[in-house]
């Protein structure tokens, strides 16, 4: 491996390709009232490994089918015949069913910061602006379905990638090694992605996602959003090499690039990682 392709990312790595086992055995209902929009976001969950993406056009038709049917994933525009997106959402939140606490992320044209709190106080657990890449789209997804896997675990549980041990109640990461632990300083921005990046567990992490996630004091996406999370990887990748050197060359950097616009922190359980 060369020199460029571990600074951007290993040409191996491609975690997008193992989301099929994420994804496999899924369902997800589509509330989308544009058929070609429909057919791309349909076909590009089934070609990542959903078992079924069952799809409606109206509100009324996504109530009925949620109420006999589980799902694992809801994705609701907002501008639709009948029952708008929202306001289905909250009828089904508000209706005992057995998709009644799937996640659900809006998909929609209303990008205004007023519409994207009404959704998320309405109940939704993602909003995403149309249009959106696929990287992005199947991204997000997998990290709500990760979300409602840790329901089922204790709060605060420790989580441990290879010789790291990452405490989320204690903010703290610490490397184990045959001489001793180690805490690993880090600023708490750097927690905060780190904690993001190894919570994935070897699944893409977006830029968007990070951002929204980490630079909680910033109220917009700033156009230059990429150039600042770029900047701060770097160093972050470079403060992780001075404090973990033990790993050695083959290991850093530890957070590498997947695709154009998402990272890992690499999964050190893996064999040959």
């Amino acid at each position: 491996m060369t020199a460029v392709e571990i600074e951007h990312g290993a040409a191996d790595i491609d975690p997008f390709a193992a989301l099929t086992e994420v994804f496999a055995g899924r369902r997800a209902l589509l509330l989308e009232d544009d058929p070609a929009l429909a057919d791309h976001v349909a076909g590009r969950l089934l070609r990542a490994g959903f078992e079924a993406v069952d799809r409606v056009d109206s509100g009324e038709a996504a109530l009925e089918r949620a109420s006999v049917q589980p799902y694992d994933i809801l994705i609701l525009d907002r501008l639709t015949r009948g029952l708008d997106g929202l306001e289905t959402l909250k009828r089904l939140r508000a209706t005992p069913g057995p998709s009644s606490d799937a996640p659900a992320l809006m998909l929609t044209a209303l990008t205004g910061e007023r519409q994207r709190v009404e959704g998320l106080l309405g109940g939704a657990d993602d909003y995403l602006s149309k249009p959106v890449g696929d990287e992005e789209l199947l991204a997000r997804i997998a990290a709500q379905l990760r979300r409602m896997a840790r329901r089922a675990r204790p709060v605060n549980t420790d989580l441990i990638n290879g010789p790291f041990r990452l405490s989320p109640g204690a903010r703290t990461l610490k490397l184990t090694l045959e001489a001793g632990d180690r805490l690993i300083d880090l600023s708490p921005l750097e927690f905060a992605i780190v904690s993001e990046l190894m919570t994935a567990r070897g699944q893409p992490v977006t830029k968007t996602m990070l951002w929204d996630r980490c630079w909680v004091e910033w109220t917009f996406l700033p156009d230059n959003f990429v150039n600042i999370i770029d900047a701060r990887i770097s160093a972050l990748r470079r403060r992780l090499k001075e404090q973990a050197p033990e790993l050695g060359e083959a290991l850093h950097p530890l957070i590498v690039s997947a695709r154009s616009q998402s990272l890992i922190f690499r999964d050190l359980d893996v064999a040959g990682a």
